[in-house]
């Protein structure tokens, strides 16, 4: 398989739900079931905790933070019928886009992803430092101690740490940043809640 052809089976899904009307739903509209799925990322866990917050409310909050790079509103991806999760997906630019996965129910955040898809040429330096800058913002949205300087920093070392992994996760308090590189085929940094034990008495 070519390269330029495992590029576009990755793509293909997000474009094409994202051609239509943005808008955010609770549940994957009926006429969107026979629609292409997006790839299901590797490193969400099964039964893992949601934030308290809905994706209504993270945008709200994420755009009011970071008005030059904004995030629109996410389209709802379609899922089998006995999945406990409705993805959904935002195109921010032809190679970088959001992306979640929420508890059907409660609309609760599992997970907040960006993903960059790689490209060649002029564009390809600029595009990445763009590609890391929303990584960086979607960090300090849950490390508020972070100046955008030191949250590019963490992200960048994030992504030489888990360069060629499927999956590197660091754990920072109640959350976790997931890095998963899949080379060519694109490099998706995530936020996701973590179960925290309790402590022995």
């Amino acid at each position: 398989m070519t390269v330029a052809k495992s590029i576009l089976q990755l793509a293909l899904p997000v474009l094409l739900i994202l051609a239509g009307q943005n808008t955010a739903l609770a549940d994957p509209p009926a006429d969107h079931s026979g629609a292409e799925e997006m790839p299901k990322a590797p490193y969400l866990l099964a039964g893992a905790p949601t934030f308290e917050t809905t994706l209504i409310n993270f945008r709200a909050k994420y755009n009011e933070a970071n008005p030059t790079q904004q995030i629109g509103e996410f389209r709802a991806i379609s899922e089998s019928a006995n999945s406990s999760l409705t993805r959904a997906a935002s195109k921010i630019n032809e190679n970088l886009y959001a992306s979640t996965a929420l508890e059907k129910g409660t609309g609760k955040i599992k997970t907040l992803q960006i993903t960059y898809l790689p490209i060649q040429g002029p564009e390809e330096k600029a595009a990445r430092t763009l590609a890391v800058s929303y990584m960086a913002n979607l960090m300090r949205q849950f490390d508020a101690t972070l100046s955008p300087e030191q949250s590019v920093a963490r992200v960048t070392s994030l992504i030489e740490k888990g360069k060629g992994q499927q999956f590197y996760k660091q754990e920072v308090g109640a959350v976790r940043f997931v890095i998963s590189d899949n080379g060519e085929k694109g490099l998706t940094f995530a936020v996701e809640p973590v179960k925290l034990a309790l402590a022995e008495p």
